[in-house]
């Protein structure tokens, strides 16, 4: 069998590299098991989101994308969404990995035409912008920010000051430089990779959400495979997410001294008033904890 992979970003990402290993463990373990990886459809004229639709329609059979992306139809999801929730990462790992992972696995399942088989490290998320720091949310009014297509971050941004408008990463890069957008949000690496601190020389490191991309595989043909072809599969996925964790902990340290070094403005985390973010969208995050099923927002 073939196994076709594809993502939306560039070499040096934290991302890219995990696939990357994953591939070396399929092609290292044999059994029968080949694979083809586009590393990044968005220079194939593609729009990152496609992706989605690609393995879901049966033109891809796995790829990474962000867990957001999905909350409309996973409701379960909307708990990764919910912002200034999660402060240590090591801590998501081990409710992901265990009885939440399966809970929200099983819902994906469900409601979607994918299957998760890992769930990877999508960053703290930080604001950036070309106008003023960030220190409190006073600093957001009037800015137009770029978020990602989730009608839940545009609330909260909403809520802060912000003029929230949905781009595809693909045209991120672009809509930063041309200030068609003042502030973006994003993890480190992407503010890196993507060229936006060029523009953006104000970064507020608010870690206001904690990404979460989950490595999404077509139901239909997964569950079509042998036991055998699902097992090596299942354990290059392991294998890469022990490594793409580890590449994104690594990366946060990296590009913040590449940051510094460059001269951007670094609004430290010790200098932003979260208490006065939290109380701003708190009404918002305790409305979600509502829609949840309350045993699952107890699990995180």
């Amino acid at each position: 069998m073939i196994l076709r992979c594809g993502g939306y970003q560039g070499a040096a990402s934290v991302h890219t590299r995990a696939l990357r290993m994953l591939e070396e463990e399929i092609r290292h373990a044999g059994g029968g098991v080949e694979i083809e990886l586009t590393p990044n459809i968005t220079e194939h004229g593609h729009k990152a989101a496609d992706l989605l639709k690609m393995v879901e329609g049966g033109d891809l059979d796995l790829c990474y994308f962000s867990s957001s992306y999905l909350a409309e139809r996973v409701q379960s999801l909307r708990l990764l969404d919910l912002p200034f929730l999660i402060a240590d990462r090591s801590r998501a790992y081990s409710k992901l990995d265990g009885p939440l992972g399966d809970r929200l696995g099983d819902e994906i399942s469900r409601e979607t035409g994918f299957r998760a088989l890992a769930f990877w490290d999508n960053g703290f998320r930080h604001v950036t912008n070309r106008l003023r720091p960030i220190r409190r949310p006073g600093d957001c009014r009037g800015m137009k920010i770029r978020t990602l297509d989730n009608a839940l971050h545009r609330e909260i941004f909403l809520t802060l000051g912000f003029e929230p408008v949905t781009i595809d990463v693909k045209d991120l890069p672009a809509a930063v430089a041309s200030g068609s957008v003042d502030a973006q949000e994003n993890p480190l690496t992407n503010t890196v990779n993507f060229g936006i601190h060029r523009t953006h020389r104000h970064i507020s490191l608010t870690s206001h959400f904690f990404g979460v991309a989950l490595i999404l595989v077509n139901r239909e043909r997964f569950d079509n495979w042998s036991a055998d072809a699902q097992q090596l599969v299942r354990a290059a996925a392991a294998t890469a997410t022990r490594a793409q964790r580890d590449f994104a902990a690594r990366e946060d340290i990296d590009c913040l001294a590449r940051l510094e070094k460059d001269g951007c403005k670094i609004v430290t985390a010790g200098e932003i008033d979260r208490a006065a973010f939290d109380s701003a969208v708190a009404d918002i995050r305790n409305r979600e904890l509502t829609r949840i099923d309350s045993r699952l927002a107890a699990a995180f």
